[in-house]
């Protein structure tokens, strides 16, 4: 039942001590304030890792040679490794078994690049019909690569929904147009869009066994990528990832002759593993972001308390009277705690208005390196505001509880 005098004291009693009310009230908000950002900006930190991670496959696996650094079986430092087609082809016989998808890669230089009279400036390389897989692309128009391009060395290209529509803007489809690289004509059969957005698409792709044809490639590959199959769980792919990584890493320093202890003439990239501990240091900024709010609150549930302890000493003879007119323990108890209760409640629920519109407004707005959309979960939130207003009780009741066993007669002779 509302208690309209009950809540009119509690009026009175804020209005009297209206300074150190505001002040403590602002304590409180400010506490679940500063809380909830901080939770959005770090699930903002986590969407933004994740958008990284979602440029290639989960799974996926690139490797690239680069320069020893230590002296080998007669082999000194400073030698530049080269991959070839016969490494390829050897890693996937020995790791049939762990590879989902598999695709060489040789970056085609000095081409150029022109459609009719007009010079373009993309890059073009040479991969294989499951490139499309590792490199988490889509169609939108035609086909990828397949494998019978890829046999019968076709001239034919794959150009980014990029370069579809700056070159291409005036013509209702590019399918079958014809670009030319360095004079020979390749047919366009495909436009393929990257999650990763147009960073990634200035691309244009062509089989590489045309591209170590065509543009005198030889059997030289400048890269090497993979993707394994899906695991259960996630500590599962990640150990997959660093099993293949390994095995595959020690295979190509024996075909090269490097020292296993070199880790600049083989270089590894493993989205999985990087992905571990981006998440590892995500849960330790996130315990960082709870510490910070928390001792905010707890600072603020101290004010609560405080201005209790400040109420219950200012109307001592006001509660002597009421127990001398028969008022029982749990009624002075229950003065006191609905004042602390409504004191936190107003706090904590403005400071979660304020936070939960500050992050609608600018959340979606938000992209930068590593952080994209800061947003934090209603519930949580929620829960945490009546976690305070509990708190906030708690804090109340000590105050409330010295209240109750104030003698009478003490409490009448208090000036």
């Amino acid at each position: 039942m509302f208690d309209l005098e009950r809540w009119q004291e509690i009026f009175d009693t804020i209005r009297k001590n209206k300074l150190r009310t505001f002040l403590t009230g602002l304590s409180v908000a400010s506490g679940i304030f500063i809380l909830v950002i901080l939770l959005g900006f770090g699930q903002g930190m986590q969407n933004g890792i994740a958008k990284e991670f979602e440029q290639d496959a989960a799974t996926s696996v690139w490797v690239w040679p680069g320069v020893t650094t230590v002296g080998y079986k007669g082999m000194n430092p400073g030698r530049p490794i080269q991959f070839r087609n016969e490494n390829y082809e050897m890693a996937g016989v020995l790791f049939q078994e762990q590879i989902e998808n598999e695709s060489p890669r040789l970056f085609v230089r000095d081409v150029f690049v022109n459609f009719g009279s007009e010079s373009l400036a993309y890059n073009v390389q040479g991969v294989s019909h499951q490139f499309q897989f590792i490199e988490n692309e889509f169609m939108t128009l035609g086909r990828f690569l397949n494998q019978q391009d890829g046999d019968s060395k076709a001239k034919v290209a794959i150009i980014s929904n990029k370069i579809n529509r700056e070159v291409f803007h005036e013509l209702e489809s590019p399918i079958g147009e014809y670009l030319d690289l360095s004079g020979i004509p390749f047919k366009i059969v495909g436009v393929y869009g990257d999650i990763g957005g147009e960073r990634e698409e200035d691309r244009i792709y062509i089989p590489i066994s045309t591209a170590q044809q065509v543009f005198n490639g030889a059997d030289y590959l400048n890269n090497l990528a993979y993707t394994l199959p899906p695991k259960e769980d996630f500590e599962a792919a990640v150990q997959q990832s660093i099993k293949f990584k390994n095995e595959l890493k020690s295979y190509l320093q024996k075909a090269h002759t490097v020292a296993p202890e070199d880790t600049s003439a083989i270089q590894v990239y493993n989205p999985m593993e990087e992905a571990k501990r981006f998440y590892a240091l995500m849960g330790g900024i996130k315990f960082f972001f709870w510490f910070v709010g928390v001792c905010t609150i707890i600072a603020g549930i101290v004010g609560v308390s405080n201005i209790m302890l400040i109420v219950v000493k200012e109307r001592t003879r006001e509660i002597g009277i009421r127990k001398a007119l028969g008022a029982k323990p749990w009624s002075i108890v229950g003065m006191i705690l609905h004042e602390a209760i409504f004191i936190t409640a107003i706090a904590g629920f403005t400071g979660l208005i304020l936070s939960m519109g500050l992050l609608e407004i600018v959340g979606p707005h938000v992209e930068v390196d590593y952080v994209l959309n800061p947003s934090v979960n209603f519930n949580v939130a929620l829960t945490t505001v009546f976690v305070l207003i509990i708190a906030g009780a708690i804090a109340g009741f000590f105050p409330a509880w010295r209240a109750a066993k104030i003698h009478v007669i003490e409490a009448l002779r208090d000036e």
